[in-house]
């Protein structure tokens, strides 16, 4: 059956039996009004993430905004969540495959965030299916029977958050005026049409989280776009909730700003913390002073990165919004006991550290550390849904807090081939269409992939860049482990032609002049 379309739209992606009761003519009128609607203000905002870059290479330092001065020094809360989203001690995300969808809203968790981005290859089938699995998974009908097991929905399920795609990512099946849609429109809008009214009716609601913004007006174009879509399917302006990652070193000097402008709509802010590490590589991956050691060496408990959290975390509840932590991308390990006791004591630390501070809740990729991250957050607020009552005057953060890069030191070859092998196999993954991966007894995903790449990239060409035996990281270094690390992977997951391919751009990637600004742009137009 050949499906209506706007006039103007094309959709070169195959359409199958199941993706008809997506693409809706009335749902693809959605997509098309806010695409002509906002799509301008859409590449205006990333010509000025552009222009903001070569500032920031010319050696330009970020600071709060001098010109909102007045809204972070205003007297102004964001409008009450909804019961729905009142407790959220733990979220557990993934992507939109339906077991992991199934898994993740019966873990037990209080939310369950489902991805169309960071841990999701977004491939034209897999966010398709994606929108029909959340159908069906919203009207509990998503069932699926795999290797003699059958999975369905619990009567008791997770509270649904849906993750668009960000800004900066297209929908290149779908063609407006010969133009691609945004893939955060896109997603966004098919899944609102479809479920807000149903969820709405089942006690909960359209909510949201919202990627790599870098400015408050960033988030006003998402806030008026919430504003035309609510009106357009006749949902009452403010049933829309998001919750904003704070995962750009830009963003953490805007946060009461973003607040601001999300306020009818907002949810409160995550401390989206892979993704925060690889923008610090990226905004200032020119500048000679600065260099990071061993990924595993940079933690929340490094300068910025408590600087931020802390910040993020008194931004919220003095505003009346949820703070929710981050990912602890430990997962459990089946096979090694003595590995598993050391994991799970990692995800303890980090869910225990969040609670005292005061966050109402935070991350898990997998459904079997539900149980031991909720135990953390339940033995310090009790009954009580969250804590937003816990304001933190004691905390002072200044624009220099947020920049105190620490520490700078150990980098290891170990460091520097673990940034090789985690980039090569999720690459390789990525393109064979899995965006969420175990590796090394972690769930990586884009986020972990742009740390290991860029920082192999920055430690090419800071003079800082130097293994501990005295070393400088160079191109030829790298281009030699390559083919070993590959030989690793290998022994991992066996043939398979995306591998090698993903050797390739990794080493194009690390050690050319030009900085891509995200992988996931020159890999999207190869899946």
């Amino acid at each position: 059956m050949a499906i209506t379309l706007p006039a103007g739209m094309k959709i070169t992606g195959e359409i199958l039996p199941a993706y008809e009761d997506i693409l809706t003519p009335e749902a693809l009128a959605l997509v098309d009004k806010l695409h002509r609607a906002f799509e301008a203000r859409r590449q205006e905002l990333l010509a000025a993430r552009v222009a903001r870059t070569k500032r920031l290479d010319a050696g330009e330092l970020p600071d709060f905004l001098p010109e909102t001065k007045s809204i972070r020094e205003g007297d102004w809360k964001v409008a009450p969540v909804p019961k729905a989203l009142e407790c959220r001690r733990v979220e557990i995300t993934g992507p939109v495959e339906a077991k992991m969808v199934i898994n993740a809203f019966n873990s037990g968790a209080d939310s369950y965030m489902t991805d169309f981005e960071d841990s999701n290859t977004p491939n034209w089938h897999n966010q398709m299916q994606g929108q029909v699995n959340l159908k069906s998974a919203v009207r509990r009908t998503l069932t699926l029977d795999s290797n003699g097991k059958h999975y369905k929905l619990n009567d008791k399920i997770a509270t649904l958050q849906v993750r668009p795609r960000g800004w900066h990512l297209d929908e290149k099946h779908v063609t407006i005026d010969g133009k691609r849609v945004s893939g955060g429109i896109f997603d966004f809008a098919l899944f609102l049409f479809h479920n807000a009214k149903e969820q709405i009716a089942r006690g909960a609601g359209p909510f949201f989280y919202l990627p790599k913004m870098e400015s408050h007006l960033e988030a006003r174009l998402w806030n008026d776009i919430f504003v035309m879509a609510q009106k357009e399917v006749g949902l009452p302006q403010g049933t829309v909730k998001a919750t904003v990652l704070i995962e750009t070193i830009l963003a953490a000097f805007e946060m009461e700003e973003i607040l601001y402008e999300l306020r009818e709509h907002s949810a409160g802010l995550n401390a989206g913390r892979w993704d925060y590490i690889f923008s610090c590589i990226k905004k200032f991956k020119v500048d000679k002073n600065f260099c990071l050691a061993d990924r595993a060496k940079v933690t929340m408990t490094s300068p910025f990165m408590r600087a931020y959290a802390l910040l993020l975390l008194k931004t919220c509840h003095k505003r009346g919004a949820p703070a929710i932590g981050g990912m602890s991308a430990l997962i459990p390990i089946k096979n090694d006991p003595e590995k598993n006791a050391i994991a799970m004591q990692g995800i303890i630390g980090d869910k225990r550290r969040d609670a005292t501070d005061g966050y109402d809740g935070g991350w898990v990729a997998h459904p079997g550390l539900v149980e031991p991250a909720m135990k953390e957050f339940v033995d310090v607020l009790g009954d009580r849904p969250n804590q937003f009552d816990k304001q933190r005057p004691d905390v002072e953060v200044k624009g220099a807090d947020l920049l105190n890069f620490q520490p700078e030191a150990p980098i290891t070859e170990a460091g520097l081939r673990m940034n090789i092998n985690v980039g090569i196999h999720y690459l390789g993954a990525w393109l064979a269409g899995n965006g969420c991966v175990p590796i090394h007894n972690l769930m990586e995903d884009a986020a972990t992939a742009e740390i290991s790449r860029s920082q192999v990239w920055q430690w090419i060409r800071s003079p800082k860049g130097k293994l501990e035996d005295g070393r400088k990281v160079t191109a030829e270094m790298v281009r030699a482990l390559i083919p070993e690390e590959l030989a690793k992977v290998r022994e991992v997951v066996g043939a398979g032609a995306t591998y090698d391919r993903a050797a390739q751009i990794f080493e194009q990637m690390s050690t050319s002049e030009d900085f891509a600004e995200f992988l996931t742009l020159p890999l999207y137009e190869e899946v």
